[in-house]
């Protein structure tokens, strides 16, 4: 099974700080990495490392052409992804003591992608294959509609929340992924079990995913409902946790695993990557995942 991401693509620049600058406060970094990152990114590489074959399609400044390598040391084929003349996208992400990130993201080149662009890379696959998305680039809501007709398998990870969502057509997707914020945004409240009815009531015929940080996550289609607790770790860097589980869960969706399967080797993963720092370079390869699952 083929995945495309058509996926965000940016420079993280991560500041490790006592804690996380409030309004009216300047505060020293202890520290500053320049890392490849971006949902899209981060994502590619964890469902390459999961064991999937990966496609990305996007859109990098000439500062960025690193991203593209860092995907190809992966496994990932970048053949879709374009150079333009805008500034690759970035963030600038706050890392606090306990091990958990404020962001800051800027756009740049993520938004210069276009319809044409898109169908360039959907014109190489075929019906049945899956397509990933995030809410960090433009034409969602024409991706969406596009797979749709081809007959492709579509997964929108749902962040950030913003307000072309309420244009995207949820209900032709085969999962929706969300975290409590996003959740709630979309179905307008913050119970997490009625966030998942509110949805599915929406989207009959999508897997609804809701993660929920150390409470585990959920998931739910048609009359299925499963959840499952997370694992106890200590937390060193929670950048990539949700990419990393977004990535194993669609390696075992594809695979026909149940919705508790999916769950578990996801959430193993995502466990397992917070142990380390970095964002990309904290996604475990599948045999890692497996074993820390088992453990």
């Amino acid at each position: 099974m083929r995945m495309l991401n058509i996926g965000s693509l940016n420079i993280d620049y991560v500041y490790h700080m006592p804690h996380f600058v409030q309004p009216g406060e300047t505060l020293s970094s202890q520290s500053l990495r320049v890392n490849c990152g971006g949902k899209g990114l981060n994502q590619s590489i964890a469902a390459a490392k999961a064991g999937m074959t990966v496609y990305h399609a996007g859109c990098i400044g000439a500062e960025g052409t690193f991203l593209k390598e860092k995907l190809e040391c992966a496994g990932v084929h970048t053949e879709y992804i374009r150079l333009t003349e805008e500034k690759t996208g970035h963030a600038i992400i706050q890392v606090d003591s306990s091990g958990q990130n404020s962001i800051l993201l800027y756009s740049g080149a993520n938004h210069a992608l276009t319809e044409e662009d898109v169908d360039a890379a959907l014109a190489g696959f075929d019906r049945g294959d899956i397509v990933l998305l995030q809410n960090e680039t433009s034409c969602v809501d024409y991706i969406v509609r596009r797979t749709w007709a081809l007959g492709m398998r579509t997964a929108l990870n749902a962040a950030p929340c913003a307000e072309n969502l309420r244009e995207v057509p949820l209900e032709k997707l085969e999962w929706l992924l969300v975290n409590e914020v996003e959740g709630a945004y979309l179905a307008g409240t913050g119970e997490p079990e009625e966030i998942l009815q509110r949805l599915q009531a929406r989207c009959p015929d999508t897997t609804v995913v809701l993660t929920l940080g150390e409470a585990g996550s959920m998931a739910a289609r048609g009359d299925t409902f499963v959840k499952t607790p997370a694992m106890p770790v200590r937390a060193v860097d929670t950048t990539a946790a949700g990419d990393t589980f977004t990535g194993y869960f669609l390696r075992c969706a594809a695979e026909g695993c149940s919705l508790e399967e999916c769950l578990q080797l996801a959430t193993a993963a995502s466990a397992l990557a917070v142990t380390r720092p970095g964002a990309a370079d904290s996604i475990p390869i599948y045999e890692e995942a497996v074993a820390f699952l088992h453990e």
